[in-house]
């Protein structure tokens, strides 16, 4: 009674273990915990089988243990799918040996079913060895990623699987020589695991890591039955479901069977259909072929206010992932909203991506799955594709009799603009041409990631002489307006928030009355993203609140006023809303403030806002703009107070 009650304690540990690594926040917690159990495990079993005393058994597990964490310390983040496959496939080595060490103890006229529960361990232990091995070998690159079919309608697999099932009834009937059944079974179910991992495509790989995680479960629960250990049999058995629910979930996720992705028939192989395929290995290009469509390349990425950045494998092929986090830092500094849009089998193993991104201080956060990021690229102004092809491809949608027609994708396509830092032009593992290459909204930059990437970073980087772009009226013109004006009123809006530049407005607000001004805020009823938001956003940084002022109380000011400054506010600040019958903003009460003397606005860049209706604003004469990021361009307007 104790022995199951102490397995079942260890066993709800290891539940716990998966609860908590289900949210990024609480993932070291349970690796911990999971760690914690799986010693307490160990030193049980060693306790209650009579090892204590045993010098090698001792000998052996540090040895193992030293092994582990040597492993931990030199493996690569890069290497982690292939050591991930490696230990899938010691796990169904661990099982298959100890299923035979327990049979070895088995009396002649022991139960049938002791019998035949280690023949099965030894089976599904052996052919996740083997599949394992195969699939680290295909990941590293030491055999052809493609998929290898033996023969063409899978008759050798059919033909392994009847006779492994013979092999093991008759294990159970004839007991006597199980040594022979166990060397039969090795040969069968060994070259069973090697044809099942050969026959899977690259693009496939972390569905095939899953299920061979999986069989490592299933192999230790069997073998646990095996030697009557309810602790191996329930630990084995959470391993085993929780790996089939992944592979599920992943195989649901490319809209394709199990038996599909196992049979290799979800790549395209014949080259009348797709051409070559995409090399794994990254070359070294020292000047990436860029090919823009109709807008800039400079243009687009200055301009942009909300991006998405979609990594795939070759992102990981070429380590480029510090290079994507300079991107997105240096984004962010330019005051533009990033996330980062991941697709569930994009890389080689379950949430490869994740784990490369987390490595270089990328916050989970940041990372959104597929489900939730694709209703965002419609309204996403620039896409950045990193090393990502079949996940993206349009051609999931149209292309029938595809490999990956009905595959769920990343939208990308719906984006205003998409840039697209791949290798080269070549199709993904489908083996199907990836249609978003030839449409008329994407810039191309063919070559390695790791140094194409840096590209983009470099296009955001200050002019030399890092002033921001003055239109209209120059330096000297705006240090007049400044100066001169008696009466101002600064308007914010999202972009504000957005540069976080309400700091920056506080500074300038204080500066101007010092300069014995009369200053007030106006604020419009939706500015920013929820009611109120311009509000907190400026009482944080220490502004009265009798300062700010609403919509239908400031505008009568605008025209008796001086300078009116615009901070990062478009929409709402609008003067087509009067005049521009059928878009999304006419009839829209706005803050006049086109009925100024004179107007500043110091706005990311002349794009439309989210309206996607032209701001009439900009062209007005008495209008100065300051294109860049708030945070920059208002100590512009400040500096000109002195």
């Amino acid at each position: 009674m104790s022995v199951i009650i102490i397995s079942a304690i260890i066993i709800v540990g290891f539940i716990i273990q998966i609860r908590l690594m289900q949210s990024p926040e609480t993932a070291l917690l349970g690796n911990r915990i999971g760690a914690i159990f799986m010693a307490v495990a160990v030193l049980y079993t060693i306790i209650a089988y009579g090892g204590i005393g045993n010098p090698s058994l001792w000998l052996w597990l540090i040895v193992g243990g030293a092994a582990g964490v040597w492993l931990g310390q030199v493996v690569k983040m890069i290497q982690m799918p292939q050591m991930v496959g490696i230990l899938n496939g010691f796990g169904g080595a661990a099982s298959a040996l100890v299923a035979v060490a327990g049979s070895v103890q088995y009396p002649e006229n022991a139960v049938w079913y002791l019998w035949l529960t280690a023949s099965l361990a030894f089976t599904v232990g052996t052919l996740t060895f083997t599949g394992s091995l195969v699939a680290a070998m295909k990941l590293q690159g030491m055999i052809s990623g493609r998929p290898v079919r033996v023969d063409k309608n899978g008759q050798s697999q059919k033909g392994l699987l009847i006779a492994g099932a013979v092999i093991i009834l008759l294990s159970v009937i004839f007991t006597g020589i199980f040594n022979l059944w166990i060397v039969l079974l090795t040969i069968v179910s060994g070259i069973y695991g090697v044809i099942m991992a050969l026959r899977v495509g690259g693009a496939d790989m972390p569905v095939v890591i899953s299920l061979l995680n999986s069989f490592s479960g299933v192999a230790a629960s069997i073998t646990g039955f095996a030697v009557e250990d309810p602790l191996l049999v329930g630990v084995g058995a959470i391993v085993g479901v929780s790996g089939l629910i992944l592979t599920r979930i992943m195989c649901k996720a490319m809209n394709r069977s199990l038996s599909a992705v196992l049979t290799g028939i979800t790549t395209v192989v014949t080259s009348n259909r797709s051409g070559t395929p995409v090399q794994q290995q990254s070359s070294s290009i020292d000047v990436p072929k860029i090919t823009e469509k109709k807008t800039g390349l400079a243009q687009v990425v200055k301009t942009a206010r909300k991006v998405i950045i979609v990594p795939g494998y070759g992102m990981a092929v070429a380590q480029a992932q510090d290079k994507v986090k300079e991107l997105m830092d240096k984004l962010e500094q330019s005051g533009k909203e990033v996330k980062i849009g991941i697709h569930p089998v994009a890389g080689r193993m379950p949430g490869h991506m994740n784990v490369l991104l987390a490595e270089v201080g990328i916050d989970y956060d940041k990372l959104y799955d597929m489900e939730t990021i694709n209703p965002e690229f419609e309204k996403t102004d620039l896409t950045i594709v990193v090393g990502a092809c079949d996940v993206v491809n349009p051609s999931a949608n149209t292309a029938e009799g595809t490999p990956i027609y009905g595959m769920p994708i990343l939208e990308v396509d719906k984006s205003r603009h998409i840039i697209v830092c791949n290798l080269d032009e070549k199709p993904g593992y489908s083996g199907v041409e990836n249609s978003l290459y030839s449409m008329e909204n994407v810039t191309t930059i063919w070559g390695n990631a790791s140094e194409t990437v840096p590209t983009l970073t470099k296009l955001l980087e200050k002019t030399p002489d890092g002033e921001a772009k003055i239109e209209k009226t120059g330096s000297k013109m705006l240090d007049s307006i400044v100066k001169t004006a008696r009466k101002v009123i600064i308007v914010p809006g999202y972009g504000m928030a957005v540069a976080q530049a309400q700091d920056k407005v506080k500074e300038l607000m204080d500066k101007l009355e010092q300069s014995g001004k009369e200053v007030k805020i106006g604020i419009h009823p939706v500015a920013g993203r929820m009611p109120g938001h311009m509000n907190v956003l400026l009482a944080e940084v220490g502004i009265d609140y009798d300062k700010l002022y609403d919509m239908e109380t400031i505008n009568p000011e605008f025209e008796k006023t001086d300078l009116t400054i615009v901070v990062g506010a478009c929409d709402v600040v609008n003067p087509s809303a009067n005049t521009a019958e059928g878009t999304p903003i006419y009839g829209m009460p706005i803050l006049e403030v086109d009925k100024s003397r004179h107007i500043i606005v110091c706005n990311l860049d002349e794009k439309p806002g989210y309206s996607g209706v032209e701001n009439s604003l900009y062209s007005m004469e008495n209008v100065t703009t300051i294109w860049g990021n708030a945070s920059e361009t208002v100590p512009i307007i400040t500096q000109a107070c002195n």
